[in-house]
């Protein structure tokens, strides 16, 4: 059995507009420093997901999911192929609804969203969600995916309505720096009504840098601040908060223990 080590459930460390591969390979050592021993990066559209793939192939204990961001709603792509045969390709996502900004095109984003939905439900791998202002409608098309594998509402930032909402249909819950400088009405009863079993941690790195590193760029080493807050919040042990957000991200995302470093 291994020590307790953390998991960063959605980064984008393969980005290269905002990590150089020189950057990305420091902050991979920063991480593993901040016994963060496992990534999962995000795919936003087809190329950014192919430069996820890579970057996963290329280190150990780095994952990758496929996904379409709804922003990308309405452009040509090449979608991908119905076939699981990557180790390290662990979900569909991010996919989901975005009305946040104005001009929107809701129709384009709801039948991408059902494409990559159908894509999860035939590879059988879980779901990253990104909704803003659009619960009603992601709820709405998830009522015709019931046997969906499950998924994660990736840095949620609604009412807690909504967020009592998503733990009833079963999904996990992906807690980042938002949380920890946002005064958002889902987090303020958080330890009332979030189950620890029910909890991921991610950065979204490069964005959403968490108390008390607010001003600079977020990376994977800084999910211990975010668990920090957590444990706070919660009012729990930070050794509970890393096994079982660790526990979780295993359990929906079918990771195996990490590899053990050669250095």
């Amino acid at each position: 059995m291994q020590s307790p080590y953390l998991v960063d459930s959605h980064c984008h460390l393969h980005d290269p507009e905002f990590f150089s591969p020189d950057l990305a390979e420091e902050m991979l050592k920063n991480a593993a420093r901040a016994n963060v021993r496992q990534v999962i990066c995000i795919g936003t559209s087809p190329r950014d997901s192919k430069n996820a793939k890579s970057f996963a192939e290329a280190h150990k204990n780095v994952f990758w999911t496929f996904g379409v961001h709804p922003e990308e709603a309405g452009k040509t792509y090449e979608s991908m192929k119905s076939n699981r045969n990557q180790d390290s390709l662990v979900a569909i996502g991010e996919v989901g609804l975005d009305y946040h900004y104005p001009n929107f095109d809701k129709p384009a984003q709801i039948a991408l969203l059902e494409e990559m939905l159908n894509l999860a439900t035939n590879l059988d791998l879980p779901v990253s969600f990104h909704v803003r202002d659009a619960f009603p409608d992601i709820f709405g098309v998830l009522n015709n995916f019931p046997t969906l594998k499950g998924g994660v509402f990736h840095s949620l930032s609604d009412s807690e309505e909504n967020l009592k909402k998503v733990l009833e249909r079963g999904f996990y819950v992906g807690i980042n720096g938002l949380a920890t400088f946002a005064n958002l009405d889902c987090y303020k009863n958080l330890e009332k009504i979030l189950p620890l079993d029910r909890i991921l941690l991610e950065t979204d790195a490069p964005f959403l840098t968490p108390v008390p590193k607010r001003g600079i760029i977020n990376e994977s080493a800084y999910i211990k601040y975010i668990a920090e807050w957590l444990s706070v919040k919660l009012g729990t042990s930070l050794e509970e908060i890393t096994e079982k957000t660790t526990e979780n991200a295993r359990t929906l995302f079918n990771l195996p223990y990490p590899e053990l470093s050669e250095s």
